[in-house]
């Protein structure tokens, strides 16, 4: 059975691992058919993954896109819709930060920040939210953060992000339960990806690979429709790095 699967912010981190982990998967089910729609800002990311993707028989589409550009999103789902016949699955997983003292973070940090944790994950789940109402099924996941829970010192911007993207997982699943689409707020800790920037190895040892956090994601996915993971928190062993 195929299942389309539309991953943001897919070229790195995070969102690279959840392609590579769904495509696993699929080597090992071969009556899991997934279709893998892969999106970032940076096209040239997604060609490397889609060949890795391809070499284990996953089919994918690759598109060059940002969620912050809201006039290009009924367009983007529109033409999935038409090309693919349905969505299955949404993964929010586009995410950005700036860090620093409270009182450096300029309007420029604010507007690049909400713009795309907040305004492209908002408008990108209501254009694709009525197709899996439509349709009795499915399931979204907001990739948030430990940070949706818990603020740290130089993490003021992101962290107010990530409490608002929360805040929309609760209210989607008031929509959800009614129709039985499954919502999953995904909460990791410390994990190695480009956000980070340039750590030396010390800081790297502390930390989770994204695979880490791509393996639930995708098992979650599998379970029986009849059942949901709602919360999937995950931490490095060692705990919070407090940045």
């Amino acid at each position: 059975m195929k299942h389309t699967i539309i991953i943001t912010g897919a070229g790195k981190g995070i969102g690279r691992a959840i392609a590579l982990e769904f495509s696993r998967a699929a080597s090992l089910n071969p009556s899991f058919e997934p279709l893998l729609v892969l999106i970032s800002r940076t096209g040239s990311d997604l060609e490397s993954l889609a060949a890795e993707c391809d070499s284990q028989g996953v089919r994918t589409e690759c598109i060059q896109a940002d969620i912050a550009d809201i006039q290009s999103l009924d367009p983007l789902v529109e033409g999935i819709m038409k090309r693919h016949g349905s969505i299955d699955c949404l993964i929010n997983n586009a995410g950005v930060g700036r860090f620093g003292p409270f009182t450096e973070l300029t309007e420029e940090d604010y507007q690049y920040t909400m713009d795309i944790n907040l305004k492209g994950t908002f408008f990108l789940t209501q254009k694709v939210f009525p197709i899996l109402e439509a349709n009795r099924s499915g399931h979204i996941f907001f990739i948030t953060s430990v940070a949706a829970e818990k603020a740290y010192p130089s993490s003021s911007l992101y962290s107010m992000s990530k409490y608002a993207q929360k805040g929309l997982v609760e209210a989607m699943r008031l929509y959800a339960v009614k129709c039985g689409v499954r919502i999953t707020n995904v909460m990791p800790g410390a994990a190695l990806t480009p956000m980070w920037g340039e750590i030396d190895e010390a800081m790297k040892d502390l930390m989770m690979m994204p695979e880490d956090i791509a393996r639930p994601i995708v098992e979650a996915y599998l379970l029986p429709r009849r059942t949901s993971v709602e919360e999937i928190v995950i931490r490095p062993v060692g705990g919070d790095i407090n940045e």
